[in-house]
């Protein structure tokens, strides 16, 4: 399994509620139909947090977090390369993207992760359950 991330800052001209609001209706569907082969495809809108120590609530660089998971870098690889050779594609998500996000410069990456047991069954969780 590969999970890609990025993380993106919204448009200046959109609040927050906005920025959601534009992104789940419009531009993750976007998403869902250029990524159908991924396994996941989740958005985390952060919420900044007072700081306890000094009592300051600092923007952050980014407004959400974007995860896709892939069953493997052949698929991560393979729905790039349909992406960069759909011209239409690209221009409609850059597009989107040009009035939702605050720059086409949103930092990706990739990971791999490793996860220590605590106790928690967070699969179970995740899926509507509840812990162990």
């Amino acid at each position: 399994m590969l999970k890609q991330v990025s993380m993106m800052k919204r448009h200046p001209d959109l609040t927050m509620e906005a920025f959601v609001e534009r992104y789940e209706t419009h531009h993750a569907r976007l998403g869902e139909a250029l990524f159908a082969k991924a396994k996941r495809f989740l958005r985390r809108y952060v919420q900044p947090q007072t700081n306890p120590l000094t009592g300051e609530t600092t923007e952050l660089d980014f407004d959400v977090v974007m995860e896709i998971w892939w069953a493997s870098r052949a698929d991560f690889e393979d729905a790039m390369a349909a992406l960069a050779s759909n011209p239409e594609a690209v221009a409609q998500a850059s597009e989107s993207g040009r009035t939702l996000f605050a720059s086409a410069s949103n930092p990706a990456f990739t990971v791999i992760e490793r996860d220590s047991d605590m106790g928690t069954d967070w699969a179970a969780i995740e899926a509507g359950g509840s812990a162990r």
